[in-house]
């Protein structure tokens, strides 16, 4: 049961290569902001609020999973 639980290369590239692209994504979209927006952004500790809330729902997530019926 554990073998087919691990994630293969294929598996692990797509997700290597979504999270590239949502960086870009992000870089490119606060490219097109105003400049006083892209000095918000950079100016204060936004990246570091949503990391802290993308961190805190991904671990609320996984403590609220119930685990397989048998």
């Amino acid at each position: 049961m554990a073998e087919t639980a691990q994630p293969g290369v294929r598996q692990v590239v797509q997700v290597a290569a979504a999270a590239v692209a949502v960086v870009l994504g992000a870089a490119v979209l606060t490219s097109l902001l105003p400049e006083p927006a892209q000095r918000f952004i950079f100016h204060t500790p936004v990246t570091i609020a949503a990391l802290i809330a993308g961190t805190a729902f991904v671990l609320w997530r996984v403590a609220t999973r119930r685990p397989p019926e048998p």
